[in-house]
């Protein structure tokens, strides 16, 4: 999407700080000073650059309130707006101020009414697009253009304070080279003034086209802080994945409600299965939409393939998580006597994770009749779906687990994840969860059921049981090589002229068309690196869910490392190792994934949740039961100097407290 070229300046001209209040905390009239809510004001002009910073306060659990310059009906900005009085006691209402630049107001008196609120509590100011000129602290721009492909530099004093979590280099998204992605200004600081209190220390520098200079550092002048921005950018891009959080933790000074991890679980499905191999000659696969009478070799691990996961894992210090089908090893022995990858990844059952795929891997929803193509549900004679039994699903679970426990294999017994995500709806062949799935998760005390993000993205529940949805990788469960990824991907992704399905005209909203890749280089110079970057949206997102991809990624050519090589390669070169990938079991990631979900509906009822700092200490208190996200700096201890706060990430502490909290940051 191409963004403003130049941000909406507003009044620019506008004289910002007449009459601005220079009052600090609470002099001799009373003893405490003043109250400083934890919650964000966005003022927003509907632009790209201030929704980023908005999804970054989204993504991490940040209360915000949101006023919107182009709504007629929005509420005025005034003192009384910004703060008020609590128990005889000043109450900031806001604990930082999000701009659209630094002068968006019409009317003047909103801009100094902020102004005067910041000078009088202390609150920080971020500009989030701004031109740079003299009322920012900066020169005319030395650049002004396209930032796309650029990589910037994070400076040690960007570093040492809000970009603690960053080893340094930021990289500008170049997805379409015929499409302008970022636009951006390169300036230099004005020369500090620290007579009069003005000075700009820059964060984020960058040299493009011979020129270096600022995009992002903070502005201190006339008592208020003002970090600015120089680029454009929206949520979705790297830019703002990897500066947000350093964002949010500076406008806050660090002390603020919500909880951020970047969180990577990689699931892989169909252990000890083989997986019916991609059709490259009639574009269908084996069992599921061929012809009859079409075939191909079937995928399966080997020996050799146990150790190259295993010695992965090691070098990349990543745990898989391998969902199993026991199933696939009894029907080999059967069938060869003996199961060499059986006996290997028993071997080395302690070096992985394991997870209950079922036994045989069965589809547990409707009825199948696979006759026809696509498949349709088996119906009666009254024309209603007939269903898999409460008994097949039950066995499906509990035959695995017994395996596993025969064969000394950890598994947990309150995790499942079925066959192709079956037993709950699949469109459009079966719209409902099938009836008899929820008895059966009960009767087999789970707790925890893979779901498919693609189809289902939200958390739900099943009886007891609550649903995890996973992000699926784009390498798919029916390739083995590169070639027959590349080759199916031009299938589902090409025009009919260009020899594709057509599926991606048929469904614009959802797919697009792309000219067909070399099935030499296709995997490596497209899929790989398109994604990683989707991949990675999700790890920087705050979001716990877990991906999936099949046992037939990591044999034959191991597409499934070589993605993963990618992801963890460049988030690793971006991010410190104080912010590792959290790679977590999947109850891990469904219980996190939870503790979101209440957090947000609180948010969104008006839970009764008092949040505040004064003097040093924070304050938190909510309603019984909820779990409530708090960061604070390191060194925050809790009490009045008891034990260490939360644990450490990015720099910060951070924890769920139930109930609340009372902490004292450092140096009250």
């Amino acid at each position: 999407m191409k963004l403003l070229r130049r941000p909406a300046l507003g009044a620019l001209t506008a004289v910002l700080l007449a009459g601005v209040l220079t009052v600090g905390p609470q002099g001799a009239a009373s003893a405490a000073g003043p109250r400083v809510d934890l919650k964000v004001l966005v003022v927003s002009d509907g632009g790209a650059s201030v929704s980023a910073v908005a999804g970054q306060l989204a993504a991490e659990g940040v209360p915000y309130k949101t006023v919107d310059l182009r709504d007629a009906g929005r509420p005025k900005i005034d003192a009384a707006f910004l703060s008020d009085t609590v128990n005889g006691t000043p109450r900031a209402k806001y604990q930082g101020v999000v701009l659209p630049n630094y002068a968006p107001f019409q009317d003047t008196a909103e801009m100094t009414a902020i102004a005067d609120y910041e000078v009088k509590f202390g609150i920080r100011q971020l500009d989030a697009y701004v031109y740079p000129s003299a009322a920012v602290g900066l020169n005319t721009p030395t650049y002004s253009g396209i930032l796309d492909g650029t990589v910037a530099e994070v400076l040690p004093a960007g570093r040492s304070d809000a970009f603690r979590y960053l080893r340094g280099p930021v990289r500008f998204n170049d997805l379409a080279p015929d499409i302008d992605e970022s636009y951006g200004y390169v300036s230099t600081p004005l020369p500090d003034n620290k007579v009069a209190g003005k000075t700009f220390k820059p964060f984020v520098n960058v040299e493009i086209k011979d020129k270096t200079g600022t995009i992002a550092g903070v502005y201190t002048h006339d008592g208020r802080s003002e970090m600015v921005l120089t680029y454009s950018a929206n949520y979705e891009q790297w830019q703002s994945r990897t500066l947000g959080h350093g964002l949010i933790s500076w406008l806050t000074k660090g002390v603020h409600l919500g909880y951020n991890r970047n969180y990577l679980a990689v699931h892989v499905d169909d252990v000890f299965m083989p997986d019916a191999r991609w059709s490259t000659k009639d574009n269908c696969t084996p069992g599921e939409d061929c012809p009859s009478g079409v075939t191909t070799p079937d995928i399966r691990m080997d020996v050799d393939d146990v150790v190259q996961a295993t010695m992965w894992q090691q070098y990349q210090k990543f745990k898989l998580d391998l969902a199993y089908n026991a199933g696939g090893t009894v029907d080999w022995r059967k069938d060869h006597g003996l199961d060499l990858l059986g006996d290997s990844l028993l071997a080395a059952k302690a070096q992985f994770r394991w997870l209950n795929h079922t036994y045989g891997h069965k589809f547990l929803g409707c009825k199948q009749d696979t006759s026809v193509r696509p498949w349709q549900c088996v119906k009666d004679s009254d024309g209603d779906i007939e269903y898999v039994d409460e008994s097949t699903i039950e066995q499906e679970i509990t035959r695995n687990l017994d395996w596993a426990q025969e064969n000394g294999l950890s598994v947990p017994k309150t995790e499942v994840v079925t066959g192709e995500h079956s037993g709950m709806k699949v469109l459009p062949q079966q719209p409902n969860d099938n009836p008899n799935l929820a008895p059966a998760l009960d009767q087999t005390d789970i707790t925890w059921l893979a779901g498919d993000a693609s189809r289902d993205p939200a958390m739900r529940s099943i009886g007891q049981a609550r649903t995890i949805p996973r992000h699926p990788m784009s390498v798919f469960f029916n390739v083995g090589t590169e070639q027959e990824e590349v080759d199916e991907y031009n299938w589902i992704y090409t025009k009919r002229a260009d020899g594709g399905s057509g599926i991606c005209e048929d469904h614009p909203d959802v797919t697009t068309c792309i000219k067909p890749l070399s099935t030499e280089t296709g995997f490596k110079s497209y899929i790989v690196p398109s994604d990683t970057r989707i991949t990675l949206s999700h790890v920087t997102g705050n979001d716990p869910r877990p991906h999936y991809a099949h046992q037939s990624n990591i044999t034959e050519d191991r597409t499934l490392y070589t993605l993963l090589d990618n992801v963890l390669g460049e988030y690793r070169m971006a991010f410190d190792d104080n912010t590792p990938v959290v790679n977590d079991p999947m109850a891990s990631l469904g219980a996190e994934l939870r503790r979101q979900d209440l957090w947000k509906a609180a948010l969104k009822n008006n839970s009764n949740i008092t949040a505040y700092v004064q003097d040093g200490k924070v304050t938190v208190s909510g309603p019984d039961g909820l779990s409530i996200p708090v960061t604070a700096p390191e060194g925050t201890k809790e009490g009045t100097g008891g034990k260490v706060f939360g644990q450490a990430y990015a720099g910060d502490r951070s924890a769920y407290v139930p109930g609340g909290v009372t902490l004292t940051v450092p140096g009250a």
